[in-house]
């Protein structure tokens, strides 16, 4: 259908959702492989391998129907095809901003809705409208409600209550493993042959520069292959997600989680049907309540929320500071290097980085982000890291996440406190401390474990910051009683080895 523009697709648009409904059938698709998108920040090499990869399986499985280009950029990939497109409304601030310019100069003809989220922006500013705080809760309850999901015929939520936390923060098992079915992993073929080729040659010639290790390809590149993941965590592995959502295992990576962070991102999967087929788990009696409640939390809350976000509070976001924390991301940090971490349990997640782009949202959160947070690194710096040293990591994924809620750079606009915790809540939720270096009973000693000392450092340090936040009174009192506080601040300024 030469007569009508193509549709041009970015490398996080590439399901079926984006170019198989009604109004874009037959349509000629566009996909512009940008040298200069590639080499732009260090990312990940394997987030360059899946984001290649993606390109040319969707280019593979549409056949004729594609124009695939491979060009420095973008301006000069659409000089190339020579004709006007369309597009989905794009997944930064930066191609925003580009494509607007577009549609201005006439390549661009039309700006469509993202068809990757659930919820439209014009309703998410609609709900939006006079707050000044943006509660995950209270978005998810009203998504639940909006999209008709796990809601009892009298509209009130499934089982009585909105969330399942309590049935989900168990503790790990005293096992090394969950003892789950393991994940859906792809099979290699050529076409990853091909892409691993094109990036080691890319490395050698000094034109891009990336972290972590190249390894076996973890996740989906096709829609095929992530609706297989899909089958496989809700066949398999959707009942035992719940309980232990919020624990760690030094060796099980994977656990219960459902590892579909990188094909729902690359927009491989609807987030609909996602949504829609785990609710049919609960009511097949499939999977526990819990479990599916907690799941699609994830993807029709939390998800959503984040990409809303990113577009309501706009890119004057990512400067937000209100902590104060200026240090730079140390050298170890940046560049992967886990083998240069005591600290059993930032060792294991900062590893699962640097060999997969991968930690769950508890490692992210409590492990990670709760050592940079406690050592007042810049946020706006880790941010840029988590979205490119992570597989999953896009512009708008991390904002929230980051300056929101790990960091609480924004003041509470998202959190209603500091993510902050010391050695006891790593203990309780993790196998690491057994055999760590650190004991997280001490603050002083040799054996100070830098998460529980780190804690009382970051307090002493914010206390005057956060004396207005209701939440934060009982460790500020804690902070006041504490004899040792003076050596444990001393201490802690001099630490450094983690």
């Amino acid at each position: 259908m030469r007569d009508e523009p193509a549709l041009w697709l970015f490398a996080d648009q590439l399901g079926p959702h984006f170019h198989g409904t009604a109004e874009h059938r037959g349509r000629e698709v566009l996909l512009i492989a940008s040298a200069a998108a590639f080499a732009a920040k260090p990312f990940h090499r394997q987030k360059l391998h899946l984001v290649r990869a993606a390109l040319y399986r969707l280019a593979a499985d549409l056949g004729d129907r594609v124009t695939l280009i491979d060009a420095p950029d973008y301006r000069t990939g659409l000089r190339r095809f020579g004709r006007p497109v369309v597009v989905h409304e794009p997944t930064s601030h930066a191609a925003d901003a580009f494509v607007r310019r577009l549609r201005e100069e006439g390549v661009v003809t039309e700006i469509l809705p993202t068809p990757g989220f659930v919820l439209s922006k014009a309703d998410f500013s609609a709900w939006a409208a006079g707050r000044t705080r943006f509660v995950m809760a209270d978005f998810y309850r009203d998504q639940r409600r909006k999209f008709g999901v796990l809601l009892e015929p009298d509209g009130e939520p499934e089982g009585g209550q909105w969330n399942y936390d309590h049935d989900n923060r168990q503790p790990p098992p005293k096992t090394t493993r969950l003892g789950v079915p393991p994940p859906w992993h792809p099979r290699e073929n050529e076409l990853d042959e091909r892409v691993r080729a094109e990036l080691d040659a890319a490395e050698r010639a000094g034109k891009i520069h990336p972290v972590g290790v190249d390894g076996p390809r973890q996740f989906a590149v096709g829609h095929d292959e992530a609706n297989r993941a899909l089958r496989r965590f809700l066949d398999h592995r959707l009942p035992a997600f719940g309980p232990h959502q919020d624990a760690m295992l030094t060796h099980d990576w994977a656990m219960a989680h459902a590892l579909l962070s990188v094909p729902l991102n690359l927009g491989l999967l609807d987030p609909r049907d996602v949504v829609r087929r785990a609710e049919e788990r609960y009511r097949a009696g499939g999977a526990p309540l819990n479990s599916v409640e907690g799941f699609i939390r994830q993807v029709l809350g939390w998800r959503e929320w984040v990409w809303h976000l990113y577009w309501h509070q706009g890119p004057d976001y990512l400067r937000r500071n209100a902590l104060h924390a200026r240090r730079p991301l140390p050298a170890w940090w940046r560049s992967l290097d886990a083998d240069a971490v005591e600290a059993a349990c930032l060792r294991t997640a900062l590893a699962g980085v640097r060999d997969r782009g991968y930690a769950h949202h508890i490692q992210r959160l409590m492990v990670l982000g709760n050592h940079a947070l406690q050592r007042g690194y810049d946020p706006a710096a880790l941010t840029r890291w988590f979205a490119t040293a992570f597989v999953d990591g896009f512009p708008w994924v991390m904002p929230a996440n980051v300056i929101g809620m790990s960091q609480y750079a924004d003041g509470g606009v998202v959190a209603t406190k500091p993510y902050a915790a010391g050695g006891a809540y790593i203990n309780g939720m993790s196998d690491h401390c057994g055999g760590c270096v650190y004991d997280p009973k001490q603050r002083t000693e040799r054996r100070a474990c830098p998460f529980t000392a780190g804690y009382w450092a970051f307090l002493d340090r914010n206390a005057q910051r956060l004396r207005g936040n209701h939440r934060m009174r009982q460790p500020l009192r804690g902070l006041e009683r504490l004899a040792d506080r003076a050596e444990v601040v001393a201490r802690e300024a001099e630490r450094e080895h983690f």
